[in-house]
């Protein structure tokens, strides 16, 4: 018979609070964002201060919305005797799943103050991805 060893039940404790760190980097990475709809649109909203509309690529996929793009912001102070520097960087992603009724061909963005608007149509009732099917005879 094995006995376990009064430190292996310890071990996992210790490496707990890291087993989660990479994810938990990428979610601080990703920008904040919202999302709505009305009658005829959905609306994405995401907040990427700092970030250069150059640095950001949007596209659409299989009915998805990815926002990928670089983050880096420095500030930097200095007095006679002291020097600070912080600075924030990173690449992030942000997907969004559009519903059925969306129109990803007719997508429309556009970055103000640091704000990525997206705007998704919505398709009408009688769009081509609804077609009524003639159903035969056997």
């Amino acid at each position: 018979m094995v006995e376990k060893s009064h430190t292996a039940g310890l071990w996992p404790s210790i490496y707990e609070p890291f087993r989660n760190m990479g994810q938990r980097v990428a979610e601080w990475l990703a920008p904040a964002s919202d999302a709505s709809s009305d009658d005829r649109a959905y609306t994405i909203t995401v907040e990427l201060p700092g970030v250069a509309e150059k640095d950001i690529e949007l596209s659409v996929h299989d009915g998805v919305v990815t926002v990928k793009g670089e983050k880096s912001d420095t500030r930097e102070e200095k007095g006679d005797t002291w020097y600070f520097s912080e600075r924030q960087y990173g690449a992030f992603s942000r997907s969004f799943r559009l519903p059925g009724d969306a129109d990803p061909d007719n997508i429309e963005a556009s970055l103000k103050d640091g704000v990525l608007s997206i705007k998704v149509p919505k398709r009408g009732p009688d769009s081509e991805s609804a077609k009524k099917v003639q159903i035969n005879k056997g």
